[in-house]
């Protein structure tokens, strides 16, 4: 698609929380939150040119590598936020985006996310075949507090559970859906601290992608101030997330 007539380089959105997207107390989900976080870079990518309909006339894709998510607060059921995306860097095959999210003039969410431009026939990174000069880029227009971090898996980590990879995991690129892998490791923490909304951020590191009928493994090690973990396929990490603890 062409670049639309009334693009810009900073781009903001309303959503309006609908029930589908919130826990049984009426606030966000964690995973929605990350949805609508995305289908707001998406719509900015749209509108400049970058989508994945225009990526894929040269078989490629975004795909997230790395994402930090920083709450002051969640929105609930009915509450119409506002979020704001634009580009702090790109190059090649690399681009860190930010993301805020904001409720009644008030920022209430920072994210920081990092994407890699994914050939989705040969399953590899590779330069950005668009052009993207247009864009106009903010390398000091901070979203989050703190930037990315390796989050450290430690060996002592405990084996929780055993999943197949499913259909229904899957996304548009053919791989498990990066949401999804958030998912998985939500379902295994003690439910007072996601409905009393202990979590004051978290990091997700994507590794290795996963396919239909992979065998994976959730891992998980605990101490006073966060929860990390991570998914492993024959004993190989594919992805780690750390949860941050108010």
């Amino acid at each position: 698609m062409p670049i639309s007539s009334n693009f810009t380089s900073i781009l903001s959105k309303d959503w309006e929380i609908n029930f589908t997207q919130c826990m049984p107390n009426g606030y966000l989900k964690y995973t929605d939150l990350c949805n609508l976080l995305q289908l707001t870079a998406a719509a900015h990518s749209d509108m400049g040119g970058i989508s994945f309909s225009d990526m894929q006339e040269f078989n490629q894709a975004w795909v997230l590598s790395r994402m930090r998510v920083e709450i002051t607060a969640l929105p609930k059921w009915r509450d119409v936020v506002k979020v704001k995306t634009w580009i702090n860097t790109l190059e090649n095959s690399r681009s860190v985006r930010a993301l805020e999210m904001y409720l009644n003039g008030k920022k209430i969410i920072g994210t920081e996310t990092f994407w890699a431009v994914f050939n989705t026939e040969k399953r590899r990174p590779e330069a950005l075949a668009l052009p993207y000069e247009h864009f106009e880029l903010y390398p000091e227009k901070r979203a989050t507090v703190e930037t990315f971090s390796k989050i450290s898996i430690s060996p002592e980590k405990e084996e929780l559970f055993e999943k197949t990879v499913f259909l229904s995991d899957l996304d548009i690129v053919n791989h498990v859906n990066n949401v999804k892998y958030l998912e998985w490791c939500l379902d295994l923490v003690e439910e007072k601290i996601i409905l009393n909304q202990e979590i004051k951020s978290f990091e997700m590191n994507f590794m290795k992608e996963l396919s239909l009928k992979d065998q994976v493994v959730i891992h998980e090690n605990v101490s006073e101030e966060s929860f990390v973990f991570s998914i492993t396929k024959e004993e190989k990490n594919c992805f780690a997330l750390q949860l941050n603890l108010k």
